[in-house]
């Protein structure tokens, strides 16, 4: 059997901040699936910070610029209108899984919308099968471009927000109808069983995100560099970190903090580090290749987040051997394993964080034994080529009415 041609959506494609969608689909391209890259909104330029995401975007369906062409809108509509029982059928579930209110109906019918152009693209693409990350909007609008279309749908379920609103979301209805869902940790996959009918757990798999270890050098394990990467949101707890390198700094005279990516909170936190001077600097988002560069110098990698799945910037930090200090919540204890590839806190725990950043400090050799456990297991279990090879699998057993194997022999 052929590989299935594959459709890939999320909101926004390509974005600096989800680089581990764009290696998925580059390890599926190289498997042999043919994939469209699809987003709802145009990527704003500021993620375009690599040859990765310029390439990407310029060849992604970009769905909200083709719905401005009112001829394509209503063309799209109306050749999926010929078949008026499957598009009342559509209609009427856009309608019934819209949030409460008049301006959920709303947001659901232009999704509707939106999914008539997706699926229009979709059937001239001869598409086989349509992947979707994140399970929020963009998520419904691959499920309405399901049943216009016929063309079945699965979906990659990340977390920590989406189960903050698991009802706003239907996720319920979501799972019901993909053909499988895609769980990026056991917890993940947890968490969302705690919502989706006891008849669908069976079809929940999980396939990790994943990275390329033969990007990253081994850092030196010779200096006093801290390296946080992330969304400067609150709920990446930069403060905590802030407060640590506050106190840590009068006791390591050549102690360095550098933070890349950018987000909400990015003025207010830059304003609370000023009295720390030259030991912080935020450098924005960047390349993959310079954040592989800026991880080959890192002694210790911190990420004090309140809420996480299962973090790609960690895998990316264990892959250069950095140990890690991150927080003991959601999927990351499925990835960093305490006192061996990293010490793991309780999250806003400005004390413990020190502790923890102190130990790994004060001894070279410490992180070194870490950072080596850590490159094993990215190798062994976040490896982007054997995830994508997972997925691919998945992709061909539902498209062929099999039943898949389980994960150890989903290669």
């Amino acid at each position: 059997m052929s590989l299935p041609r594959l459709a890939y959506l999320t909101g926004e494609y390509p974005r600096a901040s989800d680089t581990f969608i764009q290696r998925e689909v580059a390890a599926l391209r190289e498997i042999g699936h043919e994939v469209l890259t699809c987003s709802i909104r145009t990527t704003g330029a500021e993620h375009l910070v690599g040859p990765e995401q310029r390439e990407e975007h310029a060849r992604t369906f970009k769905i909200l610029r083709a719905a401005r062409n009112p001829l394509r809108l209503i063309g799209a509509n109306l050749r999926f209108a010929l078949n008026p029982v499957r598009y009342l059928r559509a209609l009427r579930l856009a309608w019934g899984t819209a949030p409460k209110g008049v301006r959920g109906r709303a947001y659901n019918l232009a999704y509707f919308l939106e999914a008539a152009v997706l699926a229009d693209r979709m059937k001239r693409e001869k598409i086989d099968h349509l992947h979707n990350h994140i399970a929020k909007a963009s998520c419904t609008v691959a499920m309405l471009a399901s049943e216009l279309s016929g063309i079945p749908y699965s979906f990659t379920i990340h977390g920590p927000d989406i189960f903050f609103e698991p009802k706003h979301w239907r996720i319920d209805e979501k799972t019901a109808r993909a053909r499988f869902v895609a769980c990026i940790s056991e917890y993940c996959r947890a968490q969302l069983m705690c919502f989706a009918d006891a008849q669908h757990w069976d079809k929940l798999h999980i396939i990790h995100c994943g990275i390329d270890p033969e990007r990253y050098q081994t850092a030196p394990h010779k200096g006093q560099v801290l390296l946080f990467t992330g969304r400067l949101a609150g709920v990446k707890g930069v403060p905590i970190l802030l407060d640590a390198v506050a106190e840590l700094a009068p006791r390591h005279p050549d102690l360095r903090l550098a933070l890349i990516g950018d987000g909400p909170e990015r003025a207010a936190l830059q304003e609370r580090a000023k009295p720390l001077g030259d030991t912080v600097v935020f450098l924005g988002y960047q390349s993959q290749e310079t954040v592989a560069e800026a991880l080959s110098q890192t002694d210790v990698f911190v990420l004090p987040s309140f809420a996480e799945g299962v973090p790609v910037v960690l895998m990316e930090a264990m892959a250069a051997g950095v140990p890690v200090v991150a927080t003991q919540i959601a999927g990351i204890p499925e990835l960093v394993s305490h006192w061996e590839s990293g010490i793991l806190v309780p999250p806003g725990d400005v004390a413990a964080l020190v502790e923890a950043i102190e130990q790994l400090l004060s001894s070279a050799d410490q992180r070194r034994v870490m950072g080596a456990v850590g490159q094993a297991t990215v190798e062994a279990e976040f490896n982007i080529h054997i995830e994508a090879q997972r997925l691919s699998t998945l992709f061909t057993a539902y498209a062929s009415g099999e039943t898949p194997p389980k994960r150890e022999l989903l290669e």
